[in-house]
């Protein structure tokens, strides 16, 4: 672990990933809490701050990935982390105006710009951590996220409670701008030396197509990401009535359950990362679906608060696995041409397939029962782990090796 500490790119992307967690968290939950009083709680409005979150994913993902493959990765996080900033400075100047309704912009842009940054730190990670050592700082990475997870929200409500919407933009930018700080202060990107004329962007995109369809690894995982997402859509909504129906507990209540399990994926991904060199990431990954079909089967059929606490701490504790172990493998067996489009084809399925089940949700519910509706999100877990078992016959990391890797 400390030789992985001893790498440059991982502390900086790790503090830079810092920086952005506090960021987006004060902004998240500053919005939120600033909409719900501007507009006293109007559904509409609240709802369209997720519409401004998600769809980006679907519209800018996979055209954003084919960029990041042409584009030199430090140079693109560092401008997004600006622009970024600047937007969150432009909608600060508005409140002068009066024209609240503009912070609805600062999440869109950062959405879209999210999709640009996200893929070329995965990129920095594949050229500059040698093979043994990603899975390790993989770990690192998922904890720093569930870590926030819990004091996020937390942080976030803090600042606009105590300072105000104003304060909270400020220190939104203020993020952004260490972040880029700390990307800059890295070493010029690797300049790869082509022969080749530039092909055309449709050109691009349909060849990450075609190596996702070819590349057997990545096609399974797509379908592992379309039944876990698929999974969690499902029961994400329903959350709350597992606390009033099956407990018989007030609303109120669901904040321990969501609570016990981001801190069982803080322990998880620590968990993780003390194994990160004696489990294969299948393997890994196998570990979180089966565990997290175990843990909402429990949650569906118990009535009694124990029992699904320690459900939802098994949850927390073996998500990171699926987390990292999909990672890990997206890394080891894409090239670091490709990984921007397929991480913009892999998250969208995920989040598509999420997506579809979320809004199903509530009609499901008046249809059949929380068990039932629970039973079939863990079926749905199972099911993505049947995709992973042909994997386990594949060599570590045979398909793409260390070649690319620069140090």
């Amino acid at each position: 672990m400390s030789g992985l500490f001893q790498n440059r790119y991982v502390r900086a992307i790790l503090l830079s990933g810092l920086f952005l967690q506090i960021g987006i968290w004060v902004r998240n939950i500053a919005i939120l809490l600033y909409v719900m009083e501007r507009t006293e709680g109007d559904a509409l409005a609240i709802s369209m701050i997720s519409v401004a979150e998600y769809a980006p994913i679907f519209l800018f993902s996979f055209l954003a990935g084919t960029f990041v493959d042409r584009w030199r990765p430090k140079r693109t996080m560092v401008w997004s982390d600006l622009i970024s900033a600047v937007s969150v400075v432009a909608v600060l100047l508005t409140f002068v105006y009066g024209t609240w309704k503009a912070v609805f912009f600062v999440t869109l842009i950062s959405s879209i710009l999210s999709q640009f940054s996200h893929p070329s730190g995965m990129k920095l990670f594949k050229l500059h951590v040698p093979a043994e050592q990603l899975q390790a700082g993989m770990s690192l990475y998922q904890t720093l996220f569930a870590i926030f997870m819990v004091l996020g929200p937390i942080l976030g409500t803090f600042v606009f409670q105590t300072f105000g919407m104003e304060a909270a933009m400020v220190i939104t930018a203020a993020a952004f701008l260490l972040s880029a700080l700390v990307l800059f202060f890295l070493p010029p990107d690797r300049v790869e030396a082509s022969s080749a004329e530039p092909s055309a962007l449709w050109s691009e995109m349909v060849s990450g197509i075609r190596y996702v369809k070819q590349n057997r690894v990545l096609s399974l995982l797509g379908l592992c990401f379309m039944a876990a997402g698929l999974s969690i859509g499902l029961v994400q909504p329903l959350g709350i009535f597992l606390v009033t129906e099956r407990l018989g507990l007030p609303k109120e209540s669901l904040q321990w359950l969501i609570t016990l399990q981001g801190v069982g994926m803080i322990a998880g991904g620590a968990l993780t990362m003390t194994l990160a060199k004696t489990i294969a990431p299948q393997k890994l990954l196998s570990a979180g679906l089966l565990g997290n079909a175990i843990a909402l089967a429990v949650c569906g059929v118990s009535t009694q608060l124990w029992l699904t606490l320690a459900a939802q701490l098994l949850s927390g504790l073996l998500l990171p696995c699926i987390q990292i172990g999909i990672n890990t493998m997206l890394l080891k067996h894409t090239e670091s041409s490709f990984i921007g489009r397929v991480n913009g084809i892999l998250i969208p399925m995920y989040t598509g397939s999420m997506v579809v089940t979320m809004s199903v949700a509530g009609m499901l519910k008046e249809q059949f029962s929380l068990v039932s509706i629970y039973m079939l999100s863990s079926l749905l877990f199972v099911v993505g782990t049947l995709f992973i078992l042909p994997l386990y016959r594949m060599q570590e990391g045979k398909s793409v090796e260390k070649r690319e890797q620069v140090g």
